[in-house]
């Protein structure tokens, strides 16, 4: 019998229990997902995993499994002399690796052996990974949504963080997805996290939620840059009820410019989002934005944009969209004063809606 427990229990309350849950996959298995607060000690590096694969392939089982075990009693030893060096006599793991296999069982072994109490995921990440499919995918929820709506440059985040401040319960879905979800809206040095990451975030951040009480999250498309948004939450914000902020083309203009520094610092980002226009510009009309950028004149470049882009493609989705409109607030995207004045407005909006935040 293995001197260790066995359990399937993923949920955010299962996990709490546990001082650690340790992944001991590669670190590149780990980047694409991971479960929540885990801690990445692998037994096989990235390099060890395709070096015994190939060798399992291509040579032979038993000199695969000598090598990986070789490199698998290294990697451990390193692990109990540095990460989990001060751990106390009570430390209580949760270790997995891809399905419950040899990678986990050979670490749980060990560290049982120390006398820590670890208990091994059967099933591994796959265990975990059938749960977040079925919450996000297959089983509905009874979600209390508010969604912040507005042409593009209405400053829609800042209000929605305005109202965390408030105490209000919030999905920041843009910040999950590392995007500002708009055409430029990708974030310079910060790509985007796997679509199963975004997801385990996404679920950690409900889990952490008061689902009898109202949440608000701002209005987005099914897909924010290369993140999908997962159907459970996504059918529920199709039909949620709206606040919608208001403000000239001209204020966001200049909102654009200044939020968006980052994307106009960099020439060729401004090109490669350019090309991803639904409708082509033409070389004369790229001419004269080329000529903006060169000329530092940001605000006029968002001010083009909106009108050939980002207006028209927010009309024709306002005009599809089936949810009720609570209010209309106007707003001056760059002044935190207003700002904060809309998030009050909309806090009492949700007071009057769901009794309160």
């Amino acid at each position: 019998m293995p001197g260790f427990d066995v359990t399937e229990a993923v949920s955010a309350a299962d996990l709490a229990r546990y001082d650690a849950v340790i992944d001991v996959r590669s670190p590149a298995e780990f980047a694409l997902d991971h479960l929540p607060g885990a801690e990445n000690l692998p037994v096989l590096d990235d390099q060890q995993r395709a070096q015994v694969g190939t060798i399992y392939v291509q040579e032979s089982r038993f000199l695969a499994r000598r090598i990986g075990a070789a490199h698998v009693a290294r990697n451990i030893a390193l692990h109990l002399e540095t990460a989990l060096a001060d751990r106390p006599a009570s430390f209580r793991p949760l270790i997995y690796c891809w399905r419950g296999g040899q990678r986990s069982e050979a670490m749980a072994t060990i560290l049982s052996q120390v006398g820590w109490p670890v208990t091994l995921l059967r099933g591994g990440y796959r265990t975990y990974r059938r749960l977040v499919t079925a919450r996000l995918y297959d089983t509905p929820q009874d979600l209390k949504l508010l969604l912040i709506d507005g042409h593009t440059g209405s400053a829609k985040t800042e209000v929605l963080h305005e109202l965390a401040r408030l105490g209000a319960q919030i999905i920041d879905l843009e910040g999950l997805a590392a995007h500002r979800g708009s055409l430029f809206g990708a974030l310079a040095g910060r790509p985007q996290p796997s679509q199963k990451l975004f997801e385990s975030q996404l679920l950690q951040v409900l889990d952490g939620l008061d689902l009898t009480r109202p949440i608000v999250v701002e209005a987005e498309a099914s897909k924010i840059g290369d993140r999908m948004t997962p159907p459970v939450l996504w059918r529920a914000m199709q039909t949620a009820p709206r606040i919608v902020l208001e403000a000239p083309q001209v204020s966001r203009a200049h909102y654009l410019a200044a939020a968006y520094g980052d994307i106009s610092a960099d020439t060729d980002a401004l090109e490669a989002a350019f090309d991803r226009l639904p409708v082509a510009p033409s070389q004369e009309r790229r001419e004269a934005w080329r000529a903006m950028i060169a000329a530092g004149a940001f605000a006029d470049l968002a001010q083009a944009l909106i009108d050939l882009h980002y207006d028209p493609a927010y009309d024709r989705a306002a005009k599809k969209a089936d949810a009720p409109v609570l209010t209309r607030l106007a707003i001056e995207p760059a002044d935190p004063n207003s700002r904060a004045a809309a998030a009050r407005a909309i806090a009492g909006a949700v007071q009057v809606r769901y009794g309160g935040l």
